[in-house]
């Protein structure tokens, strides 16, 4: 399973890298710089550093305020939620045919949820001896 990428939000002062590619809050390029000069400015204008691109050469960090990485959060939030999932997702459910009226009924509601949740939903049903 594939390492699952960290939340966005504000690295601190745990920079793995040297040099760095800052950008401002404005988004103006400030260019290239020293991990140590990004932490200075970090500290001066009161800001939190926040990685964009770590495949670049070098890494892109952008200084932001707690209410700019507070929206970007939101907005990435949305934006997961709005993208189709990949696969369609199967669930699957068994049960004797003596199975009692009550029972019968919870797996009733179970199949209902996910048939809205837009599942698959495969029932199986055995015949009892």
């Amino acid at each position: 399973e594939p390492k699952r990428k960290t939340a966005f939000g504000s690295v601190g002062r745990r920079i793995p890298y040297r040099i760095l590619h800052v950008i401002n809050q404005d988004g103006e390029s400030l260019g290239n710089m020293h991990r140590a000069e990004a932490l200075k400015l970090m500290d001066q204008h009161d800001l939190k550093l926040v990685l964009l691109q770590e495949n670049a050469e070098p890494p892109v960090y952008r200084l932001m305020t707690g209410q700019q990485i507070h929206e970007e959060q939101l907005r990435r939030a949305e934006k997961k939620k709005a993208s189709p999932k990949p696969g369609v997702i199967q669930k699957e459910l068994s049960f004797s045919s003596a199975i009692a009226k009550n029972d019968l009924e919870t797996k009733t509601k179970q199949i209902a949820q996910w048939i809205e949740k837009k599942y698959h939903v495969k029932v199986t049903i055995r015949q009892a001896k």
